[in-house]
């Protein structure tokens, strides 16, 4: 697979506000802006022997790593298996700037189900289930995580997450507007941060970041959120086979129950020194063995 298009910087706008003090009194200040930007998204394969291209996503997104959003994408959707399906990945297009239109062009002979791309993807930076009504729309070909060899995380370490998600967030520093989605390994330690106004983008830059690497599936790690945890970011965590998912906020009803069908150990509230598990409390091994005893 040849390199994809140069990773785009995330640049930042400012406006300038009037911040309203306790007293009411007001100051003209300069204020960050994050960046939001359509994407769309194409395909590039063949049909018929001929070659073509089809548009099957438009998804706002903070610029930067559009090549790993447009590879997570495809593979969290069940559309591809392997980075090798991939011949290169472009920015095209002239409208309204080249960098908002990406397209995936996939190794002659690759096929895809175009069934899946018949539903018609238009995917805001905010929303949950984006079509998805139920959990059959998990058989995009996710697979129930079932090893049960995975490193068991202390409480301790899962405490520890909001902080150091929020030391690596150098973005939403200077904005305050950026959803995170971040890998830890089991012993806390961070092993990759994307950011992005919509929270299912920044989680397929950072699957896709994996999966460009061919390094995937993801048993060994964790997945943090910074936001709400949905039941489309549990899909995406389950294409990945990842086994454990907390989030800063709560999760959907449609997530816990996506968690319950996969056995993903979902924790939500993960903030000021406390969680809830939602499902899989054996993965935190200091609540498990506490309430086991």
């Amino acid at each position: 697979m040849t390199k994809a298009a140069a990773e785009t910087k995330i640049e930042n706008f400012t406006a300038e506000i009037y911040r309203v003090s306790e007293d009411n009194k007001i100051k003209l200040e300069t204020d960050a802006l994050a960046v939001e930007e359509p994407l769309e998204i194409r395909l590039g394969l063949s049909e018929n022997g001929k070659s073509t291209h089809r548009a099957i996503s438009i998804t706002m997104r903070t610029p930067g790593n559009d090549d790993e959003l447009a590879a997570g994408f495809l593979f969290t959707e069940g559309i591809l298996q392997s980075s090798n399906q991939i011949a290169r990945i472009k920015h095209c297009g002239k409208f309204p700037s080249s960098q908002n239109t990406i397209r995936v062009d996939l190794q002659p002979g690759v096929k895809v189900n175009l069934k899946k791309l018949e539903r018609n993807f238009y995917t805001t930076s905010s929303c949950g289930v984006c079509g998805k009504t139920s959990l059959a729309a998990l058989a995009t070909g996710a697979k129930r995580i079932s090893r049960k060899d995975y490193p068991k995380v202390s409480a301790a370490t899962i405490h520890r997450l909001p902080e150091k998600l929020r030391e690596a967030q150098t973005v939403f520093d200077r904005t305050g507007g950026l959803h995170a989605a971040a890998l830890f390994d089991a012993r806390g330690i961070l092993i990759d941060l994307k950011e992005d106004v919509g929270r299912h983008n920044a989680v397929d830059k950072l699957i896709g970041a994996r999966f460009l690497k061919d390094d995937l599936p993801l048993e060994n790690v964790i997945l943090f959120l910074s936001g709400r945890a949905s039941f489309e970011l549990l899909q995406k965590a389950v294409m990945a086979q990842i086994p454990i998912v907390c989030s800063v906020g709560a999760p959907s009803s449609l997530a816990v129950a996506a968690a319950r069908e996969f056995d993903v150990s979902l924790l939500g509230f993960v903030r000021d020194g406390r969680f809830n598990i939602y499902n899989g409390r054996e993965r935190v091994f200091e609540i498990y063995e506490t309430a086991a005893s």
